[in-house]
């Protein structure tokens, strides 16, 4: 068996498995990074653009960085536009693109299957979808 590089394997882990579907790979990544799937639902559930403050206000946990650097990653992807607003004072309000809001679908469907398969804390889910309390 040849041997693989420590540079090479870190490079490997990057690309989708054999026969996967490059495009399902890739929305997968770029929705479940940490944070992005909850920052694309607030947008998705606000009937109006929302500041930063409100966004990140709204993820619980979610460190004002962090937020920043997902609303950049998710402008530079076109699923979220930044309008600024000019002043007196200036405000920057953030909504979804019709790129964005083309994955509400999706992100409905994730979310039922999260709340029917995943537990919450202190709680397993079985192979059938019973909640058991762990001990």
């Amino acid at each position: 068996m040849p041997r693989v590089e420590e540079s090479e394997r870190g490079a490997a882990a990057d690309l989708p498995p054999p026969g996967c579907c490059p495009q399902l790979h890739e929305a997968v990544e770029l929705v479940g990074r940490r944070w992005t799937g909850a920052i694309l639902e607030v947008l998705r559930q606000s009937a109006r653009p929302l500041r930063f403050s409100e966004i990140a206000q709204a993820v619980p946990d979610l460190s004002d960085r962090l937020c920043s650097e997902r609303m950049k990653e998710l402008e530079q992807r076109g699923l979220v536009e930044r309008r600024v607003h000019a002043g007196p004072p200036v405000r920057v309000t953030y909504a979804l693109t019709p790129m964005g809001e083309a994955l509400g679908p999706a992100l409905t469907e994730l979310k039922s299957w999260a709340q029917q398969w995943l537990a919450g804390p202190g709680v397993q889910v079985n192979r059938t979808g019973g909640r058991v309390p762990i001990d």
